[in-house]
């Protein structure tokens, strides 16, 4: 199997929304964005499919040698193979990859976040530094561009620990601040034994209607911040915004009922999404 043959399969068995908005892209950049995206994919399943915390640490090394040797002309796996020819073009630095890996590394050795400030962090790395080389990939000729991108990437982030409230607890792991859940009175082992009655109380409803809120206030932000001049080229972006905008409004409708299931939606919606934000262009 080719390099390519390989990223393209990984992104596609991901069935994540962001496959939908490659494959508006011209041939390069969709190539360019798919092994960056393949390679986001193999980081993150080493956190969440190796449950030996000293052995997911160990891939996090191998793969921070990978991204070194690859960057010095000697990449090994298919992934930055894939990749490696693409970076100059580009822009993908090697502290992108980097990033990626220590926001990873967080998962491993932190369950908790003391606020929002610290929470940010963690969305910088494993989402913001993503957001970037996703906006140059797709075309990126403003400054402010990438304000959008790292605005837009916590943004979605946040839709992300929303929806996985009740997956994270079964790892041990919960992504909402400690204060927030403190101003709202829910108590950390109420999520993570995941249980009815109280598990959908009054107080878990206004804890997660408040992290929606700010995660909507974020879309607004990140909207407002992309120029004209780069709106066309950032389709891609603004597919995936929408997409997830929509799943976070569906999370909503459904009363966040995030602790015993994961809300999705069917990849024919999420292609609808697509073709409608690439025809309407917002």
């Amino acid at each position: 199997m080719s390099p390519e043959q390989y990223v393209q399969d990984k992104a596609a068995a991901s069935g994540s929304s962001f496959y939908y908005a490659f494959m508006f892209l011209p041939a390069p950049r969709r190539a360019a964005i798919t092994a960056f995206y393949a390679f986001c994919r193999e980081v993150d399943d080493v956190v969440d499919e190796v449950q030996d915390l000293q052995v997911a640490a160990t891939k996090l090394a191998w793969w921070r040698k990978e991204v070194a040797q690859s960057f010095g002309g000697q990449a090994t796996h298919p992934v930055m193979k894939a990749l490696m020819p693409w970076t100059k073009e580009f822009g993908i630095e090697q502290r992108h990859l980097n990033a990626v890996i220590e926001g990873c590394q967080t998962d491993l050795e932190q369950t908790r976040f003391l606020d929002f400030p610290g929470l940010q962090r963690y969305c910088h790395l494993v989402a913001g530094e993503v957001g970037e080389v996703a906006c140059n990939i797709f075309g990126r000729t403003e400054s402010g561009t990438l304000a959008y991108a790292h605005k837009l990437g916590l943004a979605m982030q946040l839709t992300n620990i929303i929806r996985d409230v009740g997956d994270d607890a079964r790892r041990g792991r919960i992504y909402l601040p400690v204060n927030e859940l403190q101003q709202f009175d829910v108590k950390a082992h109420e999520i993570l034994k995941r249980e009815s009655p109280w598990g959908y109380s009054e107080r878990f409803q206004a804890l997660m209607a408040f992290q929606a809120q700010r995660a909507h206030q974020l879309y607004d932000e990140a909207f407002a911040l992309l120029p004209d001049a780069d709106r066309e080229a950032q389709k891609p972006g603004l597919m995936m915004a929408n997409i997830y905008r929509t799943l976070l409004r569906e999370i909503e409708s459904q009363q966040f009922q995030v602790l015993h299931q994961r809300t999705s939606l069917t990849p024919i919606r999420k292609l609808w999404i697509a073709v409608r934000t690439y025809w309407r262009g917002r």
